[in-house]
Parts: structure tokens; C-alpha cells; sequence
């Protein structure tokens, strides 16, 4: 990936808006960053920021039902995490070294994020581009 940083909005399905403006995910404070160097993602007020040379592979999923995917979730299959705002799709983002997201602090760390971004296949060709890393 070349030239600016490429912001992507989440998806927000309507019925489920009011539920995570109360957790402070709204539109306006929920996206993902990618530029050469790093990932970023926005979920309110939860953070994962990880260099793009971190991920390993990308995969579309969903759609999803409701209580698996809406809001933050910790996945106790395999310890991802999910930031959900819509269950139509998303995209599963694999990480070489697990990173933190949900908590405060180092731990847990995740081995993989869902984000329920507009466009999964857009976000998915962004991350797989070149890195400088």
C-alpha cells in the first residue's frame, strides 16, 4: 500500500444503533486505519493498533447471528476478538503475534480480529498489500 492512510467505516445495522451508542460506538467514533505501516482500529472506546507487517491473512465471514456478533465480544473458540455493529459480514484479520484489544493493558491478546466494516473485500485488498515492514 501506497500514498494516504485509508479510513473504512463499520457497517451499522439501524435496530442495533441505540444499543451501541450506549457502549459510545457510533458512527462517528468507530472506523479502521490502514496506511504502509499500521492497523488501526476505533470501536468507541477500544483500541487495537498493530503494524501491518503483523498480519498474516485476511478471510470474509458472515453473516452472523445477532448475540455472537453486536458489540465487543471476546470469541472463546480461539480468543479473538470481535468488534461488531452489523451481521450481514465482516472480515476475520489473523495476526502473527496476538495483540491486545479488549482490556486495558497487554492481555488478553487476541490471534485474530473480526470488524464489521462496509466493505469487507475493500479492507481485506488494503491489508494485503505491499508493507514497509
Amino acid at each position: 500500500m501506497t500514498g494516504a492512510a485509508r479510513r473504512f467505516a463499520f457497517r451499522f445495522d439501524p435496530p442495533f444503533r441505540p444499543l451501541l451508542a450506549l457502549l459510545g460506538v457510533r458512527p462517528e467514533t468507530a472506523w479502521v486505519r490502514v496506511d504502509a505501516d499500521e492497523l488501526l482500529v476505533r470501536f468507541g472506546p477500544w483500541r487495537l493498533r498493530t503494524p501491518r507487517a503483523n498480519v498474516t491473512g485476511v478471510e470474509q465471514s458472515g453473516p452472523y447471528r445477532w448475540w455472537r456478533a453486536i458489540g465487543p465480544h471476546l470469541s472463546l473458540a480461539d480468543a479473538g476478538v470481535t468488534f461488531g455493529s452489523s451481521t450481514a459480514a465482516g472480515l476475520c484479520v489473523r495476526f502473527a503475534e496476538p495483540v491486545p484489544a479488549l482490556l486495558p493493558g497487554r492481555w488478553p491478546r487476541h490471534p485474530g480480529a473480526t470488524l464489521t466494516v462496509v466493505d469487507p473485500d475493500d479492507l481485506g485488498r488494503a491489508l494485503n498489500g505491499p508493507t514497509t515492514g
